[in-house]
This record gives C-alpha cells, sequence and structure tokens, in this order.
C-alpha cells in the first residue's frame, strides 16, 4: 500500500543510534580547531559580525519539531529579508525551496566558501549527539516542503532525518522536487546497514567534488 510505513529492525535502530553518538563525539573532537577557526573568523571580520551559529527549524521523526545548525552563511536577519521581498520569496519556492548563491542577496562572502565546503553542516554533530537527526536519513525539511510529499508524509516522518541521505548522495541542489521526494521515500522502504555506508561514502564523494552544493 501506498501510505504503509515499514517497520526497521530493532538491531538495526539500535546500532545505528550508536554509531550515531560514537562518531559525533569522535567528529566534534577531532573537528574542534575547524569549529575554532570558523568562530575567529566571525569575530574579527567586520562583515561576518553576528551569531556564529544558525538555528533553523525542522521537521523531525513523528511531526516533532527541532532546530537544525548550522554556521551561518548569510546575512543576520535573512529569513526576515527573504520574506519581505515576493518576487525574491517566489523564486525561492520555484527553485525548491532554495536560491543560487549568485541570485541569492542573503548569502555572504565567506558564507558561500562554507556551503561549497560544506563546512556550515558541521554543528549539525549536534543534532545527531542529541538524537535530533542521524548520520544517514533523509535531509530533514521545513514545514512547507511537507506538501510535496503528498499523502506520503508520515513515511517520510517514521524515520529520524539525517545529515546525509540518498538524495545529498546523488547530486544535492541539483535534484529538485518531485524527484527528491521518491529518492527520500526509497530510503525509508530500503534503509539498511549497508545501504547507510553506501550512501556515506557517495556523500563524502560529493562533498569533495561540491557537487550541488549550495
Amino acid at each position: 500500500m501506498e501510505n504503509e510505513i515499514p517497520v526497521q529492525g530493532i538491531v538495526y535502530r539500535i546500532s545505528k543510534r550508536s554509531i550515531d553518538v560514537i562518531l559525533s563525539l569522535v567528529a566534534l573532537v577531532l573537528l574542534s580547531p575547524v569549529f575554532l577557526v570558523v568562530w575567529l573568523t566571525y569575530k574579527v571580520s567586520s562583515s561576518n559580525r553576528g551569531p556564529v551559529i544558525y538555528r533553523q527549524q525542522r521537521v523531525g521523526k513523528n511531526n516533532h519539531d527541532f532546530y537544525i545548525l548550522k554556521f551561518r552563511s548569510m546575512v543576520v536577519g535573512a529569513d526576515e529579508k527573504l520574506k519581505a521581498d515576493p518576487k525574491l520569496y517566489q523564486q525561492y519556492l520555484d527553485n525548491n525551496y532554495k536560491l543560487p548563491p549568485d541570485l541569492d542577496p542573503r548569502i555572504t562572502q565567506f558564507g558561500k566558501w562554507l556551503r561549497r565546503s560544506s563546512v556550515d553542516e558541521l554543528p549539525q554533530f549536534v543534532n545527531i549527539l542529541r538524537g535530533d537527526m542521524s548520520l544517514i536519513g533523509p535531509r530533514p525539511v521545513v514545514r512547507d516542503e511537507l506538501s510535496e510529499y503528498g499523502n506520503r508524509v508520515n513515511k517520510l516522518l517514521s524515520v529520524t532525518p539525517g545529515a546525509m541521505g540518498l538524495w545529498q548522495a546523488s547530486g544535492r541542489s541539483n535534484i529538485g522536487y518531485p524527484e527528491r521526494c521518491e529518492m527520500e521515500l526509497y530510503y525509508v522502504d530500503h534503509a539498511s546497514f549497508w545501504f547507510d555506508v553506501k550512501i556515506f561514502f557517495r556523500n563524502i564523494f560529493h562533498i569533495a567534488t561540491s557537487d550541488g552544493a549550495y
């Protein structure tokens, strides 16, 4: 049935959560120098003044909202600036809830580098440690995007969203809706340890090549 929600095995779920905790702790320790460099860059650069961490509300497992964490790549008040410009906001909606960097007036120069390198995503290891996210899973969406999933929203929200997923492994922002929807739900139906490993290494490749990163 179209609305049937798959039940993942308890061994898989427990082992996946254990791996998430261990890897996120190790990553936060090993990447602490990167966190320090980014923090110092924001503190010494007048063009980047403002909070280092950007928090945006996303929808998590079982329809629970949480705040995803990123290094701020935009000007302060970017969300308000976007919604205050009807033409820009419509362009954002038409482009699958994103704007190309060269057309997005909200992104700072340092922010463009953060996005191309995917360094802006590193604070999400904190989300993973908290349990808001998993290392591998469908990318968490803003509530407006749920409409793209139609009557299959419950299937999407039956699993913990991930920092890396099949959509990112296949090209990230190069792939829009409805194809993205099909990819995310395919993962939900086929989630397994070895599928997670495959997605992880495919994501590493795309991060290294900056493919679809914006």
